[in-house]
């Protein structure tokens, strides 16, 4: 690997990009053709069953891509699904040198691009900024190898650590800016979830309204069926994207949102309640690849004591409340700070007035 490796597989990383969110179920990726030390050739995936990046990369290199190095964000596929294998594109393109960020672990792909190219006699490399490539397709990744959603937990605080006053109250906590951002996570996530508690006290709408993208589904976890049936997510069109996540069987119980148009989702019971395993696994089997959890404290504290949490965006507000406002995470157990749950911190910006900090929860379970 050398640093021009590097150089232009950064530039491929910023073509992926622009697809997040957008070529859901298949990744995001990106392709620069490089030939003499020009860019003859560039694109990105844009959707699903369109073109994938090599091709449109490809396409705009036409015959300067003979002889020329690629560069791609993620292994070449080498079967054919919605369209044709991008590693034979390759090879009847005649380029010299594929140099990929990582292995695709799809197990229809699964080092197959490589070893096709390498067949053919074309030099290979994986593994160049293989963490940053990694970083954007991180739910496909999870999804393809567990079956299970990418979580991620946004919540906005003050800076003392509260989601909201004691009297529960807790809008605006954070900036425009900020809003902006978590529409933008919205947009880019297959699914959003928040707990009863959430629906009741706020009403929320659950949608994508900041920022251009479609709304995710909307996933309330209410064990009990305490969801009142006039919430705005269970009105008109809006409740077809609506799941609630139950413990109820009874079909009764089930019929008055069932006629809205909602989905009623049966989990297994875990001590009276939802068992967020049991729910991660229905919804892999959904095809949910990503999950934006919302809140509120109950459910966030479940999913992180269990270890389903598998990233944290927080928002502080520069606002204190005090002792008497509410935590993010209703936890309990850590009587020492030897049984505090570690974070890795990934990413800390400012947005607008607040201060964004993207970490990384290292899954350790506290006892029930």
């Amino acid at each position: 690997m050398t640093p021009t490796d590097t150089t232009y597989m950064r530039h491929a990383l910023t073509l992926a990009k622009k697809g997040i969110g957008k070529t859901y179920p298949n990744p995001a990726v990106g392709c620069v053709i490089v030939k003499n030390g020009l860019i003859v050739g560039e694109g990105w995936h844009k959707r699903s069953g369109g073109h994938h990046a090599e091709v449109h990369a490809l396409a705009m290199a036409g015959d300067g891509a003979r002889g020329a190095d690629v560069y791609v964000t993620l292994e070449p596929c080498s079967h054919t699904g919605k369209t044709p294998p991008c590693s034979e594109a390759l090879i009847r393109a005649g380029v010299k040198r594929v140099v990929s960020g990582l292995s695709d672990p799809n197990p229809q792909v699964n080092g197959g691009g490589l070893r096709a190219l390498q067949q053919a006699g074309i030099e290979t490399l994986c593994g160049v900024l293989e963490e940053e490539c990694r970083y954007i397709n991180r739910s496909f990744l999870k999804f393809i190898t567990t079956g299970l959603p990418y979580v991620t937990y946004k919540c906005a605080m003050t800076m003392d650590g509260k989601i909201a006053c004691v009297t529960g109250e807790s809008n605006w906590i954070s900036c425009e800016a900020s809003r902006k951002v978590v529409h933008r996570m919205r947009a880019d996530s297959n699914a959003i979830m928040v707990g009863v508690d959430t629906i009741i006290a706020d009403n929320p709408l659950l949608t994508v309204r900041h920022v251009k993208g479609r709304d995710p589904l909307r996933i309330i976890v209410d064990s009990h069926l305490r969801t009142p049936e006039s919430i705005a997510v269970l009105g008109g069109r809006m409740a077809e994207g609506t799941v609630i996540a139950t413990i109820e069987t009874d079909p009764k119980a089930h019929a008055r949102y069932l006629k809205s148009g909602a989905t009623l989702l049966v989990c297994n019971p875990d001590d009276n309640k939802v068992d967020l395993h049991d729910l991660w696994s229905k919804l892999g089997e959904r095809g949910i690849q990503s999950l934006l959890l919302e809140g509120g404290s109950r459910l966030a504290g479940e999913a992180l004591r269990h270890g389903l949490i598998d990233e944290c965006v927080f928002f502080y507000a520069p606002k204190v409340v005090g002792s008497d406002g509410f935590s993010p995470f209703a936890i309990t157990g850590a009587t020492d700070m030897a049984h505090s749950i570690p974070f890795q911190i990934l990413n800390v910006r400012r947005v607008g007035t607040d201060i964004m900090v993207t970490a990384r929860p290292e899954n350790i379970c506290l006892p029930a």
